[in-house]
């Protein structure tokens, strides 16, 4: 693969500060600079993947392994009323750093963050055809 430079690469490499919480050969943990509320933390794997769809089998896995670690130590930390993991691809996926990434964010009842989630019910019918598009 292609070494790509990215915000979160010239962390981990220490070229620009962060506060790093876990790094290994695969996946890494740091503080978000833009903490939506305390604890808010970034999991993010070593190889600067794009996307989930570029990443190999064994980093995506890690990537869940770690983002789910740091839930359970920022559940243990902040006590939040309930723990958000977001990870998103492209900009139209609302993805802002081209670098997959995991956010773990602690979530309380009224801390104004939101998501827009325009909910549609296209019905059985429709579902199914859709379904029969995908090929897992």
């Amino acid at each position: 693969m292609e070494k790509k430079e990215t915000v979160f690469t010239k962390i981990l490499e220490g070229k620009i500060p962060g506060v790093i919480l876990h790094k290994d050969d695969l996946v890494f943990a740091f503080m978000d600079s833009g903490q939506v509320n305390p604890g808010h933390i970034l999991v993010a794997t070593t190889k600067p993947y794009e996307t989930i769809m570029d990443a190999d089998e064994e980093s995506a896995s890690a990537l869940m392994r770690l983002a789910r670690r740091c839930a359970i130590a920022v559940e243990k930390a902040y006590k939040p009323d309930g723990v958000t993991l977001l990870q998103a691809n492209r900009p139209a996926g609302w993805q802002t750093v081209p670098h997959i990434h995991i956010h773990v964010l602690p979530r309380y009842e009224n801390d104004d963050a939101g998501l827009i989630w325009p909910r549609k019910e296209p019905g059985l019918d429709a579902m199914k055809k859709y379904a029969e598009k995908i090929i897992l």
